[in-house]
């Protein structure tokens, strides 16, 4: 089965239903929107085969488009808004993409692809055009998973992988139903957004309301009027609306009432004071709309108190684990005690996980297996070679324990991705390569460092004699501008020693950044 094949299942089961909440299109309507879409590109010369770009927002002309670029037995390139001209080129040119369909305030002038206008409004159904035949292995998406520039690592993922996430997201079955109104302002370009705001919906027969800005005054206007069922976001997003939540119940001068209600609320509710508890928990609870049943959090690490909090208040909160090659979800926690350090569960239906090369403390390398997990970089066999065993395992550098729940717990990454507080990832690699181009910088090594509590991509530059501080923020300033802001290195230290290295002359990240720590790079720029 292709996307478009198990898009037409769900329509066939649940063609009332509403796909596009806020458009109130349902499913069979938004399949006639789909073909609609991809008449306007086959006359635009697209074909199977071909890859073809999004570039947009989370308005309902992405997944319209998305599907018809699959109706069409394209590929589709999808592209993070935040980032830069230049690196649209790159990714273009490097999966040889032919076309972006995109929001008008994205283009620019370019002679790697043309442009589309993706809110042309379009016209007939071609009855005469049907959907290609597009085989399970055929690739359904592409993203670069460590930066546009330098040597990029492009995922390449099936319609098999994205089906069998869909499938495997069954595993939610209890929490979520046909017909929810699940909150789409993840967005879809990144892998978490796209599993549960694409994946999920279609393999339930929910319906998506897709918010294409983060003002927090139209998420809560939406929460209010929509009342979703289901709501994904980065715990940072959770964090800030717990926030938000007990300073506004502390300007009442209620909190020590509520702290209290809803941290005794399991006893308050045995000894028959539930009436109690529930008259605690609703007006906060009234904030998402009422009807919140389901908070999956993802893409970073959600802190203790911020999910006792959340569940506290009766809501089921889960976390999610995993990585654009495993079409995000590969793990899913289930509510239960005592799950900190951050836990997230055990891996979802059809997918295996083993622990490697354990410490003392039971610390280990996690590697998975399964449907889910895609069969290898685009173009980059040395890579793989690293990264797969002979059993068809992935590395996925990440350190974590085992309880005997049998749930797993993060413990640290043994790769270099920086995840910054926002959920965003930061591969040092490709920005290694960038500031290596600085003239007067022999070597440089980024790391994931705290400055004032806030989590940064930070720059250790071993540097030419005659290169000064001003010279090289001059120069880290000229690079940053060819990247996204969110991952520029605004935080470094110099120095005219060179950077400790392994005997495959590899920098040693983490005696660089403890070297820092002790001082030992007293130029800095912060």
């Amino acid at each position: 089965m292709n996307m478009f094949q198990l898009l037409e299942k769900t329509a066939g089961k649940y063609p009332d239903n509403l796909f596009l909440v806020r458009e109130e299109v349902n499913y069979t309507n938004f399949i006639e929107l789909i073909k609609k879409r991809a008449a306007t590109l086959d006359a635009q010369g697209i074909k199977k085969g071909d890859t073809v770009g999004i570039l947009a927002h989370n308005i309902p002309e992405f997944p319209i488009t998305l599907f018809a670029i699959w109706y069409l037995g394209g590929k589709c390139l999808m592209l993070d808004t935040n980032l830069t001209p230049f690196e649209y080129n790159n990714m273009a040119e490097l999966t040889d993409c032919k076309m972006v369909c995109a929001e008008k305030s994205f283009f620019f002038k370019t002679d790697k692809f043309t442009f589309f206008d993706i809110t042309t409004k379009d016209g007939a159904v071609k009855s005469e055009l049907k959907p290609a035949v597009v085989e399970s292995t055929d690739v359904a998406t592409l993203s670069f998973t460590s930066g546009s520039t330098g040597i990029p690592k492009i995922v390449p993922l099936t319609h098999f992988n994205l089906v069998e996430c869909a499938n495997s997201l069954e595993d939610m079955g209890q929490w979520m139903k046909s017909g929810d109104v699940l909150y789409g302002f993840l967005p879809m370009y990144h892998v978490f957004g796209f599993a549960v705001e694409i994946l999920a919906s279609v393999h339930y027969g929910a319906g998506v309301l897709l918010q294409p800005t983060v003002n927090p005054k139209d998420i809560m206007d939406d929460f209010v009027k929509f009342r979703p069922q289901v709501i994904p976001a980065v715990p940072r997003v959770w964090e800030v609306f717990r926030n938000k939540i007990i300073d506004n119940i502390k300007a009442k001068k209620k909190w020590w009432l509520v702290y209290i209600v809803l941290k005794y609320g399991k006893f308050l509710n045995k000894i028959g004071l539930g009436s109690l508890v529930k008259k605690v928990q609703k007006p906060i609870l009234d904030v998402f709309g009422g009807r919140a049943r389901l908070l999956v959090a993802g893409g970073a690490a959600t802190k203790p108190e911020v999910e006792t909090f959340y569940e506290r208040l009766g809501l089921t909160f889960i976390q999610g684990y995993g990585l654009t090659e495993t079409v995000g979800p590969i793990c899913i926690s289930k509510p239960t005690k005592h799950r900190f350090p951050f836990a997230f569960g055990g891996p979802i239906t059809n997918n295996d996980c083993e622990i490697r090369d354990k410490n003392e403390d039971g610390v280990g390398v996690l590697w998975v297996r399964g449907h889910q997990v895609f069969s290898g970089y685009m173009n980059n066999p040395e890579v793989n070679s690293e990264v797969f065993d002979e059993r068809g395992f992935f590395n996925t550098g990440d350190m974590v324990t085992m309880d005997k729940n049998g749930e797993l717990h993060f413990s640290g990454r043994k790769k270099q991705v920086i995840v910054l507080d926002s959920g965003k990832n930061v591969y040092p690699d490709e920005l290694e390569a960038l500031y290596m181009q600085i003239p007067g910088v022999k070597n440089v090594a980024v790391f994931e460092h705290k400055v004032k509590n806030k989590t940064v991509s930070y720059g250790v530059f071993s540097v030419d004699d005659k290169v000064t501080i001003d010279d090289l923020a001059a120069g880290v300033s000229a690079a940053n501008k060819k990247i996204a802001s969110y991952k520029w290195v605004t935080h470094f230290a110099m120095t005219t020693e060179d950077l400790p290295l392994t005997s495959t002359q590899k920098i040693k990240h983490h005696v660089v950044r403890q070297n820092l720590i002790n001082g030992e790079y007293p130029i800095r720029k912060e």
